[in-house]
């Protein structure tokens, strides 16, 4: 597996090495040993969630507080996603910014995001399915979302069209008034 850094630390892009011959490909998607070694930590994911979703839907920027913080292993099983995470770590050098990476179901690639992060994706392919590892369950007492387009993390999203939002995400606080209320991380 080729493990790429990104410039928010913590936050990675997993590529399996993929075994393709006449009669299609096999590729080892997640071993816990190996995916522990290169996060450096034990992860213990305790739900898997599966979404489809059309062209231009973004979901997120959804993140969880202390207390139910989640790291979020994700990949994108059809279609393609622009896949983005943000640093909400107050005690970073890099808290409000942001990182991206394509994902398919081409590329086979997958985003390790981990808790204290903010996480969201567009999808760019006409339809696109997404699983994603969570090691810690939802919970909506501790659910936050952050703006999609807040122009202090300045996301460069790619044109895809009319953006869709659920209701939650189209009326979600920007960075500031989350720092402000307290719902972002130490």
């Amino acid at each position: 597996m080729n493990v790429e850094k990104t410039p928010l630390e913590g936050v990675l892009i997993l590529e399996p090495r993929v075994f393709g011959d006449d009669r299609g490909w096999f590729y080892e998607s997640f071993n816990v040993a190996r995916f522990n070694e290169i996060v450096g930590k034990e992860v213990s994911f305790v739900q898997d969630n599966h979404s489809c979703s059309g062209r231009g839907v973004l979901r997120g920027i959804h993140f969880q507080t202390a207390g139910a913080a989640q790291g979020k292993l994700v990949r994108a099983t059809a279609g393609e996603i622009f896949d983005i995470a943000v640093d909400l770590r107050k005690s970073s050098q890099t808290f409000g910014h942001w990182t991206g990476a394509l994902l398919s179901a081409e590329n086979k690639r997958q985003l390790w995001v981990p808790a204290g992060f903010g996480h969201a994706f567009l999808v760019t392919s006409e339809m696109a399915e997404v699983q994603y590892k969570v090691d810690d369950y939802w919970s909506p007492d501790h659910e936050r979302s952050l703006r999609w387009d807040d122009p202090s993390v300045g996301i460069a999203w790619p044109d895809v069209g009319e953006i869709q939002l659920s209701d939650k995400d189209r009326v979600a606080p920007d960075l500031n008034l989350l720092n402000a209320q307290g719902d972002v991380f130490e």
